[in-house]
């Protein structure tokens, strides 16, 4: 019998024939389905020779370091033939089940992956370049899947069982995370992860990856800077918190920024910042604290700007109410297909806070409060563009009007795929260049739309 001096605490191994691996006579270790089941194996011993509960109070590099040898130890024990390549990869994956999110570890470090979808303990998809891919890694079983999921709302104090089988939380970097557990799923259990991305996004870059022109991005930066309400609209996926981080690096470092979200994703760079974010109900049903609660605390926090990461219901009302009272500058994403539909949206939304609220006045809240609704697009070639840059220009009769200053015009398709256009100014001079005139950036917003200045 020997002992482990793991992680301080002296663990008994247990006996060396406890759960014997299988002579390695009929593959190599090169095979994938031997090396799986050579894992299995080695890691059914190594769970008999740790303290599991010790394992989990470890920083994952000194749990990476404990395990490493002890694999290396039980391989040579039972005769298994790993190269050093095998036995650092079961290394990490021992640890990565142990402190980590198990299988789905090394896309959370592939910079490349956006997406992370798991259906089921067999499926499991990634993101990359906007196109969705399956891959080949994959849970044990559904028990694997629960303990993952467990792990995941227990960091950040929530709840997931049979009796509350969703729940939306985040990862220690930020990224956002859905997990849906049966009986409302069939397949065992589902995870959705956006990755939270660790490079601090700019307008500039968003150029270089043509997800912009260079022109949309000096108006989009005179926008900001000029304290303009914008509405960011776009589809799942399109990059409307993406292109939301890229603005706000406009925003003035000397301005109170307050930001309300679900699950914290904004990256302001400013260093008066408050970041509030909502709270789910708990088991009881009781506790909940949604946006528009939030939204109405805000007001009482002397802000400069309110940034709401997504408007979709009923703090649209509080939050065109701060947007007209002197919070300039605020900003908001909103699901919709273009920007005629983002401002239907927030009609929709408004109605569900007052209904007593008169139609033309409530329009006319909307037009006097919204100055730019931006509008994102991933396109089928993977890459998301701003589609559409739409200035409103105040209410006729019982319509909000407005004026698009920048589209994209589609071309056709280059050879590799790739979707061919350009972003087209509009010619003339927007209604908002008398806003941009008080900040001394009315000179910058014409020559960004084109507009010869004298």
């Amino acid at each position: 019998m020997k002992s482990y001096d793991f992680g301080r605490r002296l663990v008994d191994s247990g006996s060396r024939a406890m759960v014997p691996v299988a002579e390695a006579t009929n593959g190599r270790a090169g095979d994938n389905v031997y090396l799986t089941d050579v894992k299995e194996r080695v890691r059914a011993i190594l769970l008999t020779r740790i303290d599991a509960g010790v394992a989990g109070t470890m920083s994952r590099q000194l749990l990476r370091s404990e395990i490493a040898p002890i694999v290396r130890e039980i391989a040579t024990e039972e005769r298994v033939q790993l190269n050093s390549i095998e036995e650092s990869q079961l290394a990490d994956e021992l640890t990565a089940d142990m402190v980590g999110l198990g299988p789905l570890e090394p896309f959370l470090d592939d910079e490349e992956v956006t997406d992370i979808l798991v259906n089921g303990p067999l499926n499991i998809f990634v993101e990359r370049h906007g196109k969705l891919e399956k891959t080949n890694a994959r849970f044990r079983d559904a028990e694997h899947v629960f303990t993952i999921v467990q792990r995941i709302a227990s960091a950040v104090g929530r709840r997931i069982d049979e009796a509350s089988p969703m729940v939306d939380a985040r990862l220690a970097d930020g990224s956002r995370v859905n997990i849906v557990l049966p009986p409302l799923v069939l397949n065992g259990g589902t995870i959705s992860i956006r990755k939270f991305s660790r490079r601090n996004i700019t307008l500039e870059a968003m150029v270089q990856t043509n997800n912009l022109s260079k022109s949309m991005a000096r108006f989009l930066d005179v926008a900001a800077r000029a304290r303009f309400n914008i509405i960011i609209s776009g589809g799942t996926g399109s990059g409307k918190t993406t292109l939301l981080n890229a603005m706000s690096r406009s925003i003035d470092p000397s301005e109170r920024i307050i930001t309300i979200e679900d699950a914290v994703e904004l990256r302001l760079q400013q260093p008066h910042i408050v970041q509030m974010e909502t709270r789910m109900a708990n088991i009881e049903g009781v506790g909940e604290i949604p946006q528009r609660a939030l939204v109405r605390n805000a007001l009482r926090m002397r802000p400069d700007r309110i940034i709401l990461g997504e408007v979709r219901g009923t703090e649209a009302f509080d939050m065109l109410q701060a947007m007209n009272t002197g919070h300039d500058g605020s900003m908001s994403t909103i699901h919709a297909n273009s920007p005629r539909d983002a401002l239907s949206r927030m009609e929709n939304m408004v109605l569900m806070a007052t209904q007593n609220l008169p139609l033309r006045a409530m329009r006319m809240q909307i037009a006097s409060a919204v100055n730019l609704v931006v509008q994102v697009e991933r396109m089928r070639d993977g890459i998301r563009r701003v589609t559409s840059v739409v200035e409103v220009t105040g209410l006729e009769g019982d319509i909000i009007t407005t004026r698009e200053l920048f589209s994209f015009k589609y071309h056709g398709e280059t050879r590799d795929g790739l979707i061919d256009g350009i972003f087209e100014p509009s010619p003339g001079r927007p209604a908002l260049i008398e806003r941009a005139a008080h900040f001394g950036l009315d000179h910058a917003m014409l020559e960004a739309l084109g507009v010869k200045t004298v």
